[in-house]
């Protein structure tokens, strides 16, 4: 029999990987190593194999050694690592966040955490226990504020490589496809990843530039990381960079804007303002708005969305 393990960065490896074997499928010694990779523990492949011979002495763990190379998993009947398991409403956060996250989260993290999104939803299958928390599931939905579109397809391969680039702060060399149809290699500094809708877009500069472009990831052919890194701008911050309306065709520009609008096209500015600086004055069958906003294509297309409702549109330079 073989030793039990006697240190704590021994036991944390063990932990990781009970963690992380299935139930009902299997898993290969090399997939469970990637896994701990892609979540910061380096091991070597004999190292993974002694582990996973130990476990399945001590747990009731399959391994099946009929071909190489050997497959692991729970036994059927097995419960697993007696220890404090998910609780229904870390199954339930975990459930959603990989529902609703999964395009924001680099490739290599939702890989490493692929056994944890498992035991969540074990943990709230059909256990009276967990009723209210797997019913939840069914009463929440994030919605479209536009016509409904499907998402343009996304490489994966490309996906995994954008996403682990941007994770690490390395170059990155796209090869890219406009909306005009002109392709172009490009080696790129990636430095943020944003959805708009259905739609994905990647935020970076190209080499021996300092402005920043918005890239469709749909519209990367290749992908491929560099092992080189880059020290993030200092000068750049997302969040600044969208509250500039970079993501809705504008150059940061604010204005003031006014226009009237009728009332039951209007009436929900006054529960979503534009800004926090709006104003409005009731006339009988309208509202008179005026708001700071940044000027940009998406203001443009949002009031021509209202048609006949809207006039009087006025913009000057804000003070």
């Amino acid at each position: 029999m073989s030793k039990r393990p006697d240190s704590l960065e021994t036991l944390q490896i063990a932990l990781e990987l009970i963690q992380r074997i299935p139930k009902g499928r299997t898993v290969t010694a090399a997939e469970l190593r990637q896994q701990l990779s892609d979540a910061g523990f380096e091991r070597d492949m004999r190292t993974i194999q002694r582990q996973l011979e130990t476990l399945s002495e001590y747990f009731d763990i399959d391994r099946d050694d009929s071909t190489k190379p050997y497959r692991y998993c729970w036994k059927e009947r097995a419960k697993g690592l007696s220890l404090p398991s998910l609780s229904a409403q870390e199954s339930l956060l975990l459930t959603l966040a990989e529902q609703q996250l999964h395009n924001l989260l680099p490739a290599r993290l939702m890989k490493s955490m692929e056994g944890f999104f498992i035991q969540a939803h074990q943990q709230l299958g059909a256990q009276d226990s967990t009723k209210r928390e797997r019913e939840w599931l069914e009463k929440v939905r994030v919605v479209s504020t536009s016509q409904p579109l499907l998402p343009p397809k996304v490489d994966p391969d490309v996906f995994e490589q954008v996403s682990n680039a941007l994770f690490a702060d390395q170059w990155l060399t796209v090869e890219y496809k406009n909306a005009a149809g002109k392709q172009a290699e490009s080696r790129i500094m990636p430095l943020g990843l944003a959805q708009q809708g259905p739609r994905m877009y990647l935020v970076c500069r190209f080499d021996g530039y300092d402005n920043e472009r918005s890239l469709a990831l749909h519209r990367i052919l290749s992908a491929r990381a560099s092992t080189f890194s880059f020290e993030r701008p200092k000068d750049f911050d997302l969040e600044k960079y969208d509250s500039d309306g970079r993501f809705a065709y504008g150059d940061g520009e604010f204005v003031r804007l006014s226009f009237s609008i009728e009332k039951e096209a209007g009436l929900h500015l006054l529960e979503s303002p534009l800004s926090a600086d709006q104003q409005v004055v009731e006339l009988e069958d309208s509202y008179e708005i005026s708001a700071t906003v940044v000027d940009s294509a998406m203001l443009e297309w949002w009031l021509r969305g209202f048609g006949n409702a809207v006039g009087g549109v006025n913009r000057t330079a804000a003070s």
